[in-house]
């Protein structure tokens, strides 16, 4: 009996990944190159369907000299600096910063003051930190990435602490640095500023996931929503496997399973996802083929 192959309906694009990869291929229907500041997305596969396309990706270092042409940002968000510069070098811009991004960056930007301390949950070096980070003029910014850091913050009471996230960190992660920060500051004020329809992917992912056999888990290696959802994957089922592409799955792992599950993080593209199921498939079609002829 072949297992069944299913793909999480809770998986692969988030609305704000959908909306730059539509503006980026809208916009290569219509010319024959466009510039992105930065991969487009986590992924290794898209980034590489889109270059065929026409995408061209570029670092901040390269703006001053593209005066007169097109630079799409991404969802992840930029700072002020990287505007002023587009304006500064004559770039036409296509802004696909993520909307959840952009509230976050105004509300930091409305709470800017030298009397208030910030503690910002995120990866350093993110590109969605450093537009946040950017937002930051007056105020004191910290930026953690686990709770404990938390501990070895020095305060100053006469400051209003405020608590915001990057926006694709776990739920679990931002209760426990929350926790942690209302030990030390009771007096601190908590922005939930996760994006819900990133979050909410983990309570259907963990019941997925206990609901198969073998979990192939699809994302980029630099994706940290995907670490993050791969985390929930294995808590919930011992037999998930990260991989980036179908070529990566080694098919000892789907020994006697008959319910095999395919997820994927918010910058995994559904083409990906079906690739692996149809190479999935495709395996054990051969495996009852040979029985056959045996």
């Amino acid at each position: 009996m072949r297992p069944v192959v299913t793909i999480s309906p809770h998986s692969g694009f988030c609305f704000g990944v959908v909306y730059a990869v539509e503006m980026a291929e809208a916009y290569l229907k219509e010319h024959p190159y466009l510039y992105c500041l930065g991969d487009i997305v986590h992924n290794d596969e898209e980034v590489r369907r889109l270059q065929a396309k026409g995408l061209r990706t570029i670092s901040h270092a390269d703006l001053p000299n593209l005066s007169g042409e097109t630079v799409l940002f991404r969802a992840h968000g930029e700072p002020p600096l990287t505007y002023e510069l587009a304006r500064r070098y004559n770039i036409r811009l296509l802004d696909a910063s993520c909307p959840v991004v952009l509230k976050l960056q105004n509300r930091l930007r409305e709470i800017d003051h030298p009397d208030v301390e910030i503690v910002l949950l995120g990866s350093p070096g993110h590109p969605e930190v450093i537009g946040l980070m950017g937002q930051i003029q007056q105020a004191t910014l910290y930026v953690v990435s686990s709770a404990e850091e938390v501990d070895h913050l020095e305060f100053d009471p006469q400051k209003t602490v405020y608590l915001f996230s990057q926006t694709t960190k776990a739920p679990a992660l931002f209760e426990a640095v929350k926790n942690r920060l209302l030990a030390r500051r009771p007096d601190a004020i908590i922005a939930d500023t996760l994006c819900r329809q990133v979050s909410n992917r983990e309570p259907h992912l963990a019941v997925f996931a206990r609901a198969q056999d073998v979990v192939l888990f699809v994302s980029g290696k630099k994706s940290s929503n995907g670490k993050a959802l791969f985390s929930v994957c294995q808590a919930a089922n011992p037999r998930s496997y990260f991989i980036s592409r179908p070529e990566e799955i080694d098919f000892a792992w789907l020994e006697g399973a008959q319910r095999i599950g395919i997820a994927g993080a918010t910058s995994t593209p559904q083409w990906l996802m079906e690739a692996v199921k149809a190479h999935v498939e495709a395996y054990f079609e051969r495996k009852a083929e040979a029985i056959s002829a045996d």
